[in-house]
């Protein structure tokens, strides 16, 4: 089945396509993104730029829904650009290229933290293949505010649902955290946001490509004002600590004794996704007899409502994040549909939520 057959929509033919605009200085880049982008239909490039300047330019003079920034580029240069790209353009989502290099990776996760929605590695010429394409299309449609089949379109979304049960939740002693596309602006503001006598351990699953997690680690430490690693097997779980999803396997954790530690686990997961926050949650609802607290924040898909519903069973508690200030409003709207989560709301009101749902003493 191809990208177009399985990214069914509620659009018609009368409905304006997702406009996009390509910013890179390499024109035989602009020239291939813009074929990939306007062989579907659906979507139209608006226009192309070569430098940052020439793109708040043309920002001034036609809105765009989607904008593939690249960061490397003469001149202003991507990355001092973009406030100015959300300022100009607010409605706009920003999807970054970037390049598959340590300074390529500071930069991205930097973008991210700014308030780009995503990311894609750039390809090295002549490596434009159908699953490149086939990614790409998918992350414009849902940075569009369309969602893959297996939803229904973000603007036909149901209200989230009360919790499906009433009854008291189990105090939380370890908060855990899963995110995607546009996910990391959010968490920032939520970890930010945390008391400094808040001391549970924090578990991290965002979807990033491996490359980036080492970097993506660091920026949270700054964020957060917490010990940050990439977590690997048999870790400890420490007060104050923050375990971040490697790229290549999924976090989970285990019990032993009195004691959680962690351990990585590489089997496919049900959303297809690596790291997955399914296996996060639902080993974490085993290893702590569901006392703990699960945050959704923004991504396309549904990755975390498997884990997320194992953990409500096992009388944890689900947060998520509201529709207006995602990125997406996939992960977050899979639990908020299903009645999982106890509330739905800004990053600034779930970080308040957070305390109330953990046990304070358990760390201490």
């Amino acid at each position: 089945m191809n990208a177009h057959a399985r990214l069914e929509t509620d659009r018609t033919d009368a409905t304006p396509a997702i406009r996009v605009m390509v910013v890179d200085d390499s024109l035989t880049i602009r020239t291939i993104f813009s074929r990939i982008v306007n062989a579907d239909p659906r979507l139209t490039v608006v226009g192309d730029a070569g430098t940052a300047e020439k793109a708040l330019m043309k920002l001034k003079m036609a809105p765009v829904d989607v904008i593939m920034l690249d960061l490397e580029m003469p001149g202003m240069g991507g990355l001092e650009a973009l406030p100015k790209m959300l300022e100009a353009c607010p409605e706009a989502q920003i999807l970054v290229i970037s390049a598959l290099t340590d300074e390529g990776a500071e930069h991205t996760i930097s973008a991210l933290s700014m308030g780009a929605a995503d990311t894609m590695l750039k390809p090295m010429p002549g490596k434009f293949d159908e699953d490149y394409k086939r990614a790409l299309i998918e992350k414009i449609f849902a940075l569009g505010g369309v969602q893959p089949a297996e939803g229904i379109a973000a603007k036909q979304s149901a209200p989230p649902q009360q919790a499906k049960s009433s009854e008291q939740r189990k105090s939380g002693k370890i908060l855990a955290i899963g995110a995607s596309t546009g996910g990391i602006h959010s968490m920032n503001v939520v970890l930010g946001g945390l008391e400094r006598d808040f001391t549970a351990p924090i578990l991290i699953t965002q979807h990033l490509p491996s490359s980036f997690m080492a970097v993506f680690a660091r920026q949270i430490a700054v964020a957060s004002g917490r010990h940050t690693v990439v977590a690997d097997h048999d870790i400890e779980l420490a007060a104050n600590t923050i375990y971040i999803a490697p790229g290549q396997a999924h976090l989970t954790v285990r019990r032993r004794g009195n004691r959680y530690v962690t351990a990585l686990d590489y089997a496919p997961s049900r959303s297809g996704c690596t790291p997955s926050v399914d296996p996060m949650l639902h080993s974490l609802a085993d290893a702590t007899d569901g006392h703990a607290t699960a945050l959704i924040l923004s991504g396309m898909g549904r990755d975390g409502i498997y884990g997320a519903t194992h953990l409500f069973e096992s009388g944890g508690t689900i947060l998520a994040q509201d529709k207006e200030s995602s990125a997406v409003w996939g992960m977050p709207r899979a639990v908020a549909e299903a009645g999982l989560a106890k509330i739905v709301a800004t990053p600034e009101r779930l970080a308040e939520e957070i305390a109330l749902t953990m046990d304070a003493s358990a760390w201490r």
